[in-house]
């Protein structure tokens, strides 16, 4: 072992022959091992350690990306399985609940939610805690995710944000918006966004508590009135304008918006003077295909039949698996989700807006999206041809 150690040292001081390493000789195979490339300075040099180290690390850090692709991808897959069956499988243990022993902690959760039933129409309880989870930043770097400022905005003015388009769970809204996983609180200081969606998930146990904490609230009429007169200034809420409708055209390739007949957020805008602020995610429909009925086809029936009576419309939509990109499963494929925010519309307030001022603010609305598509559309990957589809 002396003998190693010596044959060892010499080699880092940048010896002729290191002591003990005669020919034949145990001491010999030992340094070999230790250096196996033969250099100019004999078994062993401090250039070969050198290179030894940088390949162990360069292995270290293959292993570590790979680590890292993989919490990437968990922190996807919660977020769709949240999404998806949360809020229905909390509704089912808390009522199995009712029938065990445990049956105290069902009816004190079920109480709390009687007095708490209206928090979420008055913006809900945001956690920057929450939203600061790491979870969201493995988030955004698997796609990866970016938000895009081209203008600045006024905490002394409130905002609606028209999102487009849907895609299948509006994956970039809830990045950028949600979580501060790409500093929207930094690039929009003293804007506090909130992510509308279907009322019915804050009917939900746990489910409502989850999303008020990122700062989601129900997209009716109460909670926007709510936000837009009586939480002060410097409020943006973000609305997915196509909603369902929208979702049922989503496939990658297609760049369309359903938003000719959407006119409730513009008559809003004008209720309570909040600037009108388009907002454009390119890649949001590149991350999942899905199974397009055509119109007067059965499955569009049933879809619009599930969009009428509850809200939303179901679809048959696949991804990549958990540990392979060949394979189908829930989570999203990897494609780059870039969120553009374009520049404010300046809208009056008026109490009791007229058909014709809601068509000529929601004009200038659609001008000003495609403008910001058109703008925008080259540096993302979308040749100079591509045309925005508004329907």
């Amino acid at each position: 072992m002396k003998t190693l150690i010596a044959a060892y040292s010499g080699v880092l001081r940048g010896e002729h022959r290191p002591p003990g390493c005669l020919p034949g000789g145990r001491a010999r195979m030992a340094v070999r091992a230790v250096c196996p490339v033969r250099g100019a300075w004999g078994w062993g040099t401090g250039s070969s350690i050198l290179s030894a180290l940088q390949d162990l690390f360069s292995v270290s850090w293959l292993n570590r990306s790979k680590v890292e692709k993989q919490l990437q991808v968990i922190s996807v897959l919660q977020w769709v399985l949240s999404f998806l069956v949360l809020g229905v499988a909390c509704s089912v243990i808390l009522m199995y609940t009712f029938c065990t022993d445990c049956w105290l902690i069902a009816v004190l959760y079920f109480t709390w939610l009687v007095f708490d039933w209206n928090t979420p129409k008055k913006g809900g309880r945001r956690s920057q805690w929450v939203r600061n989870w790491a979870v969201w930043r493995y988030f955004r770097d698997y796609f990866p995710i970016q938000l895009v400022k081209t203008h600045n905005l006024l905490t002394t003015r409130n905002y609606i944000f028209g999102y487009h388009p849907h895609g299948i769970m509006g994956l970039g809204a809830f990045c950028n918006f949600s979580t501060e996983a790409t500093e929207v609180s930094k690039k929009f200081p003293g804007i506090r966004p909130y992510l509308a969606t279907l009322a019915g998930n804050f009917r939900m146990p746990v489910l409502r508590e989850y999303l008020m904490s990122g700062g989601i609230c129900p997209v009716n009429r109460d909670t926007i009135d709510y936000l837009l007169s009586k939480n002060g200034t410097g409020n943006a809420i973000i609305i997915v304008v196509g909603g369902a409708a929208e979702s049922l055209s989503s496939r990658p390739g297609k760049n369309a918006v359903t938003l000719r007949s959407r006119k409730g957020f513009v008559k809003l805008a004008l209720r309570h003077g909040a600037d009108l602020v388009p907002t454009y995610s390119f890649g949001e429909n590149e991350v999942y295909k899905q199974v397009i009925f055509e119109e007067g086809s059965w499955g569009r029936w049933v879809q619009k039949k599930f969009q009428k009576y509850i809200g939303f419309a179901p679809c048959i939509f696949h991804g990549r698996g958990l540990f392979s990109s060949d394979t189908w499963g829930l989570v999203p494929y990897s494609k780059p989700i870039t969120t553009v925010v374009g520049e404010p519309i300046t809208i009056p307030k008026l109490e009791h807006p007229t058909q014709q001022d809601i068509d000529l603010y929601h004009a200038m609305y659609m001008e000003a999206l495609v403008k910001l598509f058109d703008k925008h559309k080259t540096s993302f990957g979308l040749p100079e041809t591509e045309v925005l589809e508004v329907n």
